[in-house]
């Protein structure tokens, strides 16, 4: 099976998916905010505010997880993604580890399906065409060496994010 039959881009709201975990656009704190973090924390409940205050953060680019509470996925798997500051900063290799610390995650938590939000390209600032490329390849070699995760959903908030997501593919493709 390609890669790009298991990937697949959606204008939807990432918290009325219904797969084993979605991915959190969080910031450092863990502790909720804005944008995708606020929506998934609202969604999930105060339980999962209280799990989060339990795991002292997120360093930028990595990953945790937590119980989905009152979401339809099981899991929450949050990231920090970089803050731009006009690319002179590693901000690539930072959204990157982004996506690849949320993959393996998954993989060691036996998810099958996973849903990610455009990371960094709303109050962070990261170009969004240029963050829709490494996303899809980021996930593009993860599928590729045999990663045993089934589907992966980018769930786009808008139809300019949808855009940047499907162009990325068909230039990747």
């Amino acid at each position: 099976m390609a890669w790009t039959d298991k990937l697949t881009i959606l204008r939807e709201d990432i918290t009325k998916l219904r797969v084993d975990a979605v991915v959190n656009a969080a910031n450092s704190s863990l502790l909720g905010g804005g944008g995708v973090d606020g929506a998934i924390h609202r969604a999930a409940g105060p339980d999962l505010l209280e799990e989060c205050k339990k795991l002292d953060g997120c360093p930028k680019g990595d990953a945790k997880i937590t119980a989905g509470y009152r979401l339809l996925a099981p899991w929450v798997i949050h990231t920090v993604g970089p803050r731009w500051k006009g690319g002179a900063d590693d901000e690539d290799a930072a959204l990157a580890r982004c996506y690849r610390s949320c993959l393996t995650l998954a993989e060691k938590c036996f998810v099958r399906s996973i849903a990610f939000p455009s990371i960094a390209t709303g109050a962070y600032g990261f170009p969004l065409d240029r963050a829709a490329r490494i996303a899809v390849a980021e996930i593009r070699r993860h599928l590729e060496r045999g990663a045993p995760i089934e589907r992966v959903i980018v769930a786009c908030f808008d139809d300019e994010t949808f855009a940047a997501y499907a162009h990325a593919i068909d230039e990747i493709e």
